[in-house]
């Protein structure tokens, strides 16, 4: 089977995944952060020395949502919306973009509703980034 190297990746693999405790804390005391109901976005830009990678991190409060059952069933609603939308976020050459979905709301809400949301956090994202980099 050939594989057209111009399709659309939909994995959400480990090296996109923020896992490591050092990179984790880097984003939460150095990033900047943003609200978008139901999510607040932490947001760390960093030079890097590979091509551009960006890796995302997805909470759900054990205090906004009680059951564990609940708080991962909204975070694999959240991980679906962001995976099917990923492709709408690009990253520069030599950038490394560190993001933290949290979600903030109390009610688990539609997967039609996280992913309408999660398309205008990424725009968003995406703008700021935009404007971040110096036009030559």
């Amino acid at each position: 089977m050939i594989r057209n190297k111009n399709a659309m990746n939909f994995k959400l693999g480990k090296s996109e995944r923020l896992h490591s405790e050092k990179s984790i804390k880097e984003l939460f005391d150095k990033g900047s952060s943003f609200f978008l109901y139901p999510f607040k976005v932490v947001l760390l830009d960093l030079p890097s020395n590979q091509d551009g990678t960006v890796q995302v991190l997805f909470s759900v409060p054990k205090k906004k949502i009680k059951k564990a059952v609940l708080r991962n069933f909204v975070k694999r609603r959240v991980k679906e919306a962001y995976r099917l939308n990923k492709h709408l976020l690009s990253v520069g050459p030599q950038r490394r973009k560190l993001i933290g979905f949290i979600y903030v709301s109390s009610e688990v809400v539609s997967f039609q509703y996280i992913q309408g949301r999660m398309v205008k956090v990424i725009t968003k994202i995406k703008e700021i980034s935009d404007s971040q980099i110096p036009k030559e």
